[in-house]
């Protein structure tokens, strides 16, 4: 690894404008911006992907990739990461750092705590559930309604364990009543960290936040309980975007953690806007597949921000086009062209989603040591033959090197592409609540209609007459099918999505629609991530990746 101070000389940033966080990390100072506003922005690539297999398909991985091919055809290129969290770490997925040849680095501090970003995300959620509690506890001055208090609690690990809690048992412990848990990066205040502008920014929006309703059906919020001044004491050092590197020596901005599944899926606003001062190409993702975290990206972050993609990578393997062909997930491994082919219409809608917001796309086909030529030849083909741009990447093998010929395409397409003029948002500002759900459901999933329970129907009557209609919706879904049915793969048309819940994220500055059984606290699979770690003596961390 370079040094932090030589990765930033790259970019033109002088050491003072450093944080250093040890030798190899640092985090860009407050001072920073002031220098690079006045620039004209980069080239913004956003890389996101078709629904995935549960394993998961390397978006992370050709998102490092494809920067480290950028810089090795001469462009002067940036990757923007989200941070990733200890509960997917220690769960299902492992780490989030991508891996091989094409990893940010050091990986074992990055997926572990870092520069306690997350951490203290957690504390300004849990200060605001303990001083709310708190006021309750000493007169209630407020008139907060107990059983309408929508603040929980957070923790950044999968325990399902605490979804459904019961606190203030035993005398003097304040009010007994339901409370429950969600993973931090589900947290608004997470939302609210990754698209604060700046520090005023941060502060207007934590304070903002809805903790609960009061007797008299008043809205009460941070600000009420007066927790917004120390919240922002708590974050002080978290809202500032991390500055690491890749296997190969290039500059990577790690900042923000939300989940594409429950939340809006992308890094910072702040590291995105650094990095296009700073950089030709910024190379950002969204998570999990197109429907999820560039749908977001588009309809949310490029909403709020008037910051637009010149171009979209949609991340496809021969793994999860076979699994979407109805091939099982142990068998996705073994050549089954038939299964390939039945998957093509999965990654199909994909790009007709990313191409309904004005954007280009290009395919990135990252290869597996499984994958058949025969195979491969068969995807490129079919992107060929609906008119797609694709190529084959191999960043996991040979890094950026396995990748220029993906990084020639994208750049080509990004050069020739007037990002502010082609974009088009997918629903508008001001159309019912009701209506922009639907027009998700219909236009990006092709679902056929939209139930409501009776409890996501009275909160969107409510939230319309206490905020208005001009926010967009954050869809809240699993992310390995079109539908709110995880096993319902492929291309499904007509189904009916269920909407259960809906809650309103005023700080973050859209609502939240919770679909199907997705929860906000996920658990823990049979076979944790966990039991295969273990620490060295030397220190070395085993099992990570």
């Amino acid at each position: 690894m370079e040094a932090i101070v030589n990765v930033a000389a790259q970019l033109g940033i002088q050491p003072d404008h450093l944080e250093p966080y040890g030798k190899y990390t640092a985090k860009l100072s407050e001072e920073l911006w002031d220098t690079v506003a006045s620039r004209d922005n980069g080239k913004l690539i956003l890389v996101t992907a078709m629904n995935p297999t549960p394993a998961g398909e390397g978006k992370t991985l050709t998102t490092i990739g494809l920067t480290q091919g950028l810089n090795r055809i001469g462009r002067k290129a940036i990757a923007a990461l989200r941070e990733p969290s200890l509960g997917p770490c220690m769960g299902m997925k492992g780490g989030a750092t991508g891996s091989g040849a094409a990893q940010i680095v050091p990986a074992e501090d990055i997926n572990l705590h870092f520069t306690g970003d997350i951490h203290a995300v957690t504390s300004a959620h849990n200060l605001v559930a303990a001083m709310l509690d708190n006021h309750i506890f000493q007169g209630n001055e407020l008139q907060i309604d107990t059983n309408r208090i929508l603040w929980k609690r957070a923790v950044d690990m999968n325990d399902r364990a605490l979804r459904r809690t019961v606190i203030g048992l035993g005398d003097g412990n304040g009010s007994v009543r339901e409370d429950g848990y969600m993973i931090t990066t589900a947290s608004e205040v997470m939302a609210v960290l990754g698209l604060a502008e700046n520090r005023a920014d941060l502060k207007l929006r934590l304070g903002r936040m809805i903790v609960a309703y009061s007797t008299a059906d008043r809205m009460i919020t941070v600000d009420d309980l007066q927790a917004t001044d120390a919240m922002c004491v708590l974050l002080r050092h978290a809202i500032k975007p991390n500055l690491v590197q890749t296997i190969e020596g290039n500059p990577v901005l790690v900042h923000g953690g939300p989940f594409a599944n429950i939340a809006h899926g992308c890094s910072s606003v702040r590291a995105t806007r650094y990095g296009l001062k700073l950089a030709d190409y910024v190379v950002t993702e969204a998570g999990f597949g197109a429907d999820l975290g560039a749908e977001k990206f588009m309809n949310i972050k490029c909403r709020q921000t008037g910051l637009f993609p010149s171009v979209v990578v949609i991340v496809a393997t021969v793994k999860a086009l076979k699994y979407n062909g109805g091939v099982a997930k142990d068998k996705v491994t073994e050549e089954n062209r038939a299964a390939l082919r039945a998957g093509f219409d999965n990654l199909r809608r994909h790009i007709e989603n990313v191409r309904k917001f004005g954007v280009p796309a290009v395919v990135a086909i990252n290869r597996f040591a499984s994958d058949t030529e025969g195979e491969l030849e068969d995807v490129l083909e079919y992107c060929r033959a609906i008119g797609c741009d694709a190529a084959l990447s191999e960043a996991w093998a040979q890094g950026g090197a396995g990748t220029e010929s993906l990084a020639k395409q994208v750049a080509a397409v990004a050069d020739l592409s007037e990002a502010a003029e082609q974009f088009r948002y997918l629903y508008a500002d001001d159309a019912p609540l009701i209506d922009k759900i639907k027009t998700v459901v219909q236009e990006i999933y092709r679902g056929g209609d939209v139930r409501f329970t009776p409890r996501a129907a009275r909160a969107l009557q409510r939230i319309e007459a206490e905020v208005g209609s001009g926010v967009p919706v954050c869809m809240a879904k699993t992310p390995y099918s079109f539908s709110d049915q995880p096993k319902l793969l492929g291309a499904p048309e007509g189904f009916t999505m269920e909407v259960h819940d809906v809650r309103l994220s005023r700080g973050a500055g859209f609502v939240v629609v919770e679909t199907g059984a997705i929860m906000t606290m996920p658990g823990l699979p049979k076979q944790p991530a966990a039991l295969r770690m273990r620490l060295e003596e030397d220190g070395t961390v085993v099992g990570l990746m």
